[in-house]
């Protein structure tokens, strides 16, 4: 039976009991906002409870790191211990203004560290990249059992700290080709211990992340994961696989799966058309796959361009939320406008200079965007109309040639 009930205002209540407001969650984006020292700046506070009061019900952080000696860009926010607290609590608390949720994304990037930043980047194996990008990552070092057991440890203290910081909530970045995402994958662990071989052993690192987290925040804060449907490589982490890590993390309890796909390598999170038919959502075959396995709610994020792709992926499929990330930069009030029916069509569109070795150097996707939540973090307004020949220049003149340095969400 049709009803005129907007599935996206529903609450969702998760498996530990924590209640979201509605449907719609903030993906991570890096922001890449932290001062020196790796802590939260007041441009955080200030974007986030933008976003907030703007309507979602669930903001997710960008790439909030757990070892200072292993970021995943410059200006990474990083939690080790409670050194940063008290930014930490504010900016936790303007992400609460509007009533939503903020969880931090917790991530270490493993052999995704550039060179610049890592002269030894760690991994499960140590596999170089072979693609034009082993210019600009070293080829890592594989981590011993010991060193292992002190990231698994670092996730967990990272979490204990944001939940004395008064954030709602934790997200394993655990797609993209980061850390937890290289040990699930064969391509990238080629190890015969415990920790690597089948599938059994790949998800044994990711699932005592999330048990180490679980004993140190308790039952009833909420954990999430960011996981690959696949890894969109041959002889890569396949969905069948996806599914054997996303139920034992369900049956484990964990809170909200989001899905997404692909890394540096084959950057299906960023739009290059894997995953998904034209002119729909990112990987919803998938996650209503996945949806329809586990009792565990799951998030569907990416490539939805009207308000009516958004309800329909509630009420045609299984998931139970959507995800946005570039639509809320441009329109931090986007969640507002849609939930009181106004109709909504993106204004996303491919960005480019005109001249494709430009956008590649400049990595234009990201550092225009990057460039708006820069505005929204000011106190201003997103610029959607911007010259990208403007952003190209403020990006460099601001931060010299490490700005064009590789980074991803």
């Amino acid at each position: 039976m049709k009803t005129d009930v907007n599935p996206l205002a529903a609450p969702l209540t998760l498996p530990c009991g924590a209640v979201l407001k509605n449907r719609i969650l903030k993906s991570a984006m890096s922001e890449i906002m932290g001062d020196r020292k790796h802590g939260p700046t007041p441009e955080l506070s200030r974007l986030y409870e933008r976003w907030s009061q703007g309507g979602t019900g669930l903001l997710v952080t960008g790439n909030v790191m757990v070892d200072r000696r292993a970021l995943g860009e410059p200006n990474n926010v990083v939690i080790e211990d409670d050194r940063h607290v008290e930014p930490l609590a504010t900016w936790a608390e303007s992400g609460k203004k509007g009533g939503a949720h903020i969880w931090v994304q917790l991530n270490h990037p493993g052999r995704q560290s550039p060179s610049f930043l890592s002269p030894e980047p760690v991994a499960p194996s140590a596999i170089p990249y072979t693609s034009d990008l082993k210019r600009a990552f070293n080829t890592p070092r594989a981590l011993s059992e010991a060193e292992i057991l002190e990231i698994i440890d670092r996730f967990a203290k990272a979490a204990g700290t944001v939940k004395r910081a008064g954030f709602t909530g934790v997200q394993i970045h655990g797609a993209h080709g980061y850390l937890v995402s290289q040990f699930l994958s064969p391509l990238y662990n080629h190890r015969s211990d415990r920790w690597g071989g089948d599938i059994s052993g790949r998800m044994r690192f990711v699932l005592e992340i999330y048990r180490a987290i679980r004993n140190e925040v308790g039952p009833e804060f909420p954990v999430g994961i960011k996981i690959n449907s696949s890894d969109f490589k041959r002889n890569g982490f396949t969905e069948e696989e996806a599914l054997t890590v996303i139920t034992a993390l369900s049956e484990e309890g964990i809170d909200l799966v989001e899905i997404s796909g692909g890394n540096y390598e084959a950057p299906a999170m960023m739009g290059d058309g894997r995953g998904r038919k034209k002119a729909s959502p990112y990987f919803i075959e998938f996650a209503d796959r996945a949806a329809r396995t586990v009792t565990t709610p799951i998030v569907l994020t990416g490539g939805f361009r009207t308000g009516e792709m958004m309800e329909a992926a509630l009420s045609e499929t299984d998931v139970s939320m959507v995800g946005l990330a570039r639509p809320l930069v441009v329109d931090p009030e986007l969640p507002n406008k849609v939930l009181s029916g106004t109709p909504f069509i993106s204004s996303i569109k491919p960005l480019s200079t005109g001249i494709k070795l430009i956008d590649r150097i400049a990595m234009l996707e990201i550092t225009w965007y990057e460039n708006q939540m820069r505005y929204l973090g000011m106190g201003r307004d997103p610029r959607p109309d911007e010259n990208v020949y403007k952003t190209v220049w403020k990006i460099l003149s601001g931060m010299g040639a490490v700005a064009f340095k590789r980074r991803r969400a």
